[in-house]
């Protein structure tokens, strides 16, 4: 993943570089674009931080660079930027998952916080991406029967009454328990339990 910044797009050279230098006054990193074909030429998945998209520009509109960015799976936010906003407009691109919305003239400071707050957003919601990635990756390695096991264990049953259920010997339930919290990177059933918590 590429190190979080904002990515201005803005084919104002005048406002492209204000913003610029009122994010780096303020310690944010950024990247500049002076159009939304070159922000989309150099987009990548790993891709981090916030775009703050101006409305209309000449060639794509912002509006349908956003779409782009949808439709490639982007999870960046996005502030828009707008000097013909209304409220139909602003309402619109909030319900298609926009992280804010900005009328020009701007306040300067209001816009850096949303930048600074967009770029906090999206490095939690990469660490969970993570953190939950990395859980589905180890119950995928989980054998069939050591399944059947921690669905036993997390429903708080102990060894004995496990090896009755699947009709097999206490050794087996322990090898198999013992496979299963190793794979799961776990000591306990309350460890393994909090890691599969719904929302967690």
């Amino acid at each position: 993943m590429s190190a979080p910044q904002a990515h201005l797009v803005d084919d104002d050279d005048a406002i492209r570089d204000a913003l610029a230098w009122l994010l780096k006054s303020r310690g944010l990193p950024c990247a500049t674009y002076a159009s939304a074909e070159c922000f989309l030429a150099a987009w990548s998945p790993a891709m981090s931080g916030c775009v703050v998209l101006d409305m209309r520009m000449s060639g794509m509109s912002g509006l349908d660079c956003f779409d782009q960015l949808r439709e490639r799976g982007s999870i960046l936010p996005v502030i828009f930027l707008t000097g013909h906003g209304d409220v139909p407009l602003a309402v619109g691109t909030l319900k298609k998952g926009a992280f804010d919305f900005f009328e020009k003239p701007l306040n300067d400071n209001e816009l850096a916080t949303r930048i600074a707050e967009a770029m906090e957003l999206d490095t939690r919601q990469r660490a969970e991406n993570a953190t939950v990635d990395s859980v589905n990756s180890r119950l995928s390695s989980l054998t069939t029967r050591e399944r059947q096991i921690m669905e036993l264990v997390l429903a708080g049953k102990f060894n004995k009454v496990i090896a009755d259920e699947l009709n097999i010997s206490m050794r087996t339930v322990e090898v198999h328990r013992a496979n299963l919290f190793d794979k799961m990177q776990i000591k306990t059933a309350v460890e393994l339990a909090n890691l599969l918590k719904p929302g967690r």
